[in-house]
């Protein structure tokens, strides 16, 4: 018994020493600069842009891992990653099968243009005889963690972001958890749940003070190529707005901001596309809100009302902010927007384009005078209020025969005046 042992000791330390010496082996081949250099070269065809690595490892703590440091891909401006490690499912492994259990990305530093280049450069590089369908989903990490990675958009403002991907055997998102450490919207917390295997998700976003919760649902194509849709409803609570539209997470930007105030919404969403790229192109969403204690920055209604002519600056306390938001893309429609602050009351269409630039039509009335429409014009960060032409015309009318009584009640009339004509010569 006691030979049989020994036996079975003297061979498992010979295995070890194996294993040792072929990792010392694997780690001197895999860290040689000839391997690197084709790595390097590897890579640099089937991404279309030069890429050079600082080094590469075989790492055995915390747990063994192919290492990768100090990635840069040669766009313009450069991508950068200080580190990424691969580990690899070792069932799959040893039956002959590359499977990576977990991806961890360390301090990526991605800049928007530089992705825009490679993505043009891999388009470019790409194999015809490849299939736009074809993706190695085999290859795809059962588990992706993202440690400090920033992304940087066209204007070279940066979110840096911790997250945490879980996928499920069909390589669909298990779990997700996405918290943004610095940058616009600090601090928020994403998180997505899967309900069983089926293709929905259970969301909830911890942000600006407040929560979106809801579910959000896939429609899979049945076929390659075809549309797949995506829908879902979202309910808001006691979000701040000008924490949300903030540009960078200061006091300073949050004053800054067109609209403060408590958020309370609840909306539906829905798409349809054969390119995913192209998602929020063709998003559509439509919402019911109210903001409570709401202020309106850049304009001061109820001077635009008295003097009866353009409004700059200023601000418009608000005890109740509500309407309904349509978005397509880009572009925002407000309506039925209903507004009122003691003796001030509005209601009125607003659009907002892609551009950020502001158009619509309000109606205001201070004390239950006649309501005086106003058009809005500017931008969201430099809002304008005038008359209509033809409010302009009945102001000017009702002044002169009713000095101050009659401004509002000419600006009125002459507004309906000017629509009539327009319906009668149809323009």
């Amino acid at each position: 018994m006691k030979r049989a042992i020994k036996g079975i000791g003297i061979t498992l330390l010979v295995l070890l020493l194996l294993l040792a010496a072929g990792v010392l082996a694997l780690q001197r081949w895999i860290g040689s600069d000839d391997f690197r250099h084709r790595i390097e070269l590897q890579t640099s065809t089937a991404l279309g842009v030069a890429v050079t690595l600082g080094g590469l490892d075989v790492a055995l703590w915390p747990l063994p891992a192919v290492a990768v440091d100090r990635i840069a891909l040669q766009t313009q401006p450069t991508l950068t990653v200080e580190r990424v490690d691969v580990r690899p499912a070792w069932a799959d492994l040893l039956q002959g099968r590359v499977a990576p259990a977990t991806l961890v990305v360390r301090r990526a530093v991605l800049p928007q243009p530089g992705i825009d280049a490679l993505l043009a450069a891999m388009q470019k590089a790409k194999p015809k005889e490849q299939q736009p369908g074809d993706v190695p989903w085999q290859l795809l990490p059962q588990r992706t963690v993202l440690d400090g990675l920033t992304w940087v958009d066209a204007k070279g403002a940066a979110i840096t972001v911790q997250a945490d991907v879980h996928l499920s055997p069909d390589v669909w998102p298990q779990q997700l958890e996405v918290q943004i450490v610095q940058g616009r919207l600090q601090g928020s917390k994403l998180t997505l749940q899967r309900e069983a295997q089926a293709h929905a998700w259970g969301v909830a976003l911890q942000v600006a003070g407040g929560s979106i919760k809801g579910r959000l649902e896939l429609q899979v194509p049945k076929e390659p190529g075809a549309e797949f849709a995506v829908k879902g409803q979202l309910q808001t609570h006691e979000v701040e707005v000008s924490r949300l539209t903030a540009p960078e997470p200061t006091q300073k930007s949050q004053a800054a901001q067109p609209l403060s105030g408590r958020l309370d919404a609840n909306t539906s969403l829905n798409a349809r596309t054969r390119k995913p790229g192209a998602l929020l192109e063709v998003l559509q969403t439509q919402s019911s809100f109210t903001v409570r204690q709401a202020v309106v920055h850049g304009i001061d209604l109820a001077r635009a009302v008295k003097t009866v002519g353009m409004s700059r600056g200023g601000e418009t306390p608000l005890d109740t902010l509500a309407g309904q938001v349509r978005t397509q893309g880009r572009a925002i429609e407000l309506s039925k927007l209903v507004a009122s602050s003691g003796v001030l009351s509005a209601t009125g269409e607003v659009v907002v384009s892609p551009s950020q630039a502001l158009s619509g039509r309000v109606s205001v009335e201070l004390g239950g005078a006649v309501g005086v429409p106003l058009v809005l014009g500017g931008t969201v960060s430099d809002p304008q209020v005038t008359l209509t032409r033809g409010a302009m015309i009945g102001a000017a009318i009702g002044t002169v025969l009713m000095p101050g009584v009659g401004t509002g009640a000419g600006a009125s009339l002459g507004d309906k005046a000017s629509e009539g004509l327009k319906k009668l010569f149809g323009k």
